[in-house]
C-alpha cells in the first residue's frame, strides 16, 4: 500500500469506530426512553383504573360510614372490589418498570395491598353490623368500618402520588448511572 493511502483509511477506520459508538448510545437512550413511557402509561392506566374502583368502593363506603344506607348494600360491592385489587395488584407486580423506577412498582404493589386489608377490614365491619346490631359489637362495626374507609382513602392518595412520581420519572435517571464508572 502507498502511504498516502494508508492515512485516509485510518481516518476513515476512526470515523467509523466513533460513529458506531454514537449509534449504541442513540439506540441505548431511544431503547431507555421508550421504557421509560411505556412504563408511565401502564402506570397511568392502572392508577386510574384503582382510583375508579376504590373510589366507587370509598363513596358507598361513606354512605354506610354516615347512616345513609344499610350495611347490607355494600357486601357485593365490597366483594367486588377486593376481587379488583387483587387483579391490579397482580397486574403492578407484572410491570417491567426501568431501574429507577423499581420503587414506584413497589410502592404501588404496598398501597394495593393496603388496600385489600382496608377492603377486608371493612367487610369485617359490615359482617358485624349486619349481624349484631347492639351493645359493643356496634362500635367495633364502626370503628372497624372507619379505619377501614380511612386507609382505602390513603391508599388512594398514595398510589395518585405514585402515578406523578411515574409521570415526573426523566430518562436516564438512574440511581447507579456514576457508579458504573467509577465516579
Amino acid at each position: 500500500m502507498e502511504p498516502l493511502l494508508i492515512l485516509p483509511l485510518l481516518a476513515f477506520f476512526i470515523l467509523l469506530a466513533l460513529f458506531i459508538l454514537v449509534l449504541r448510545r442513540a439506540g441505548r437512550f431511544l431503547a431507555e426512553t421508550r421504557d421509560v413511557e411505556r412504563f408511565r402509561r401502564q402506570v397511568g392506566d392502572l392508577s386510574g383504573r384503582v382510583e375508579t374502583s376504590l373510589g366507587e368502593v370509598s363513596a358507598q363506603v361513606d354512605a354506610v360510614r354516615r347512616g345513609q344506607v344499610g350495611a347490607d348494600a355494600l357486601g357485593d360491592d365490597l366483594n367486588a372490589s377486593l376481587d379488583a385489587v387483587a387483579r391490579y395488584a397482580e397486574e403492578a407486580k407484572a410491570l417491567r418498570p426501568p431501574t429507577a423506577a423499581i420503587s414506584i412498582r413497589r410502592e404501588i404493589i404496598g398501597e394495593l395491598e393496603r388496600a385489600a386489608r382496608a377492603l377486608e377490614m371493612i367487610e369485617h365491619g359490615r359482617s358485624i353490623q349486619t349481624s349484631a346490631r347492639s351493645g359493643g359489637r356496634e362500635l367495633e362495626a364502626q370503628t372497624s368500618i372507619k379505619r377501614g374507609y380511612l386507609n382505602v382513602l390513603h391508599a388512594r392518595e398514595a398510589i395518585a402520588r405514585q402515578r406523578q412520581a411515574a409521570a415526573d420519572l426523566a430518562v436516564g435517571d438512574r440511581p447507579d448511572r456514576f457508579q458504573r464508572r467509577g465516579v
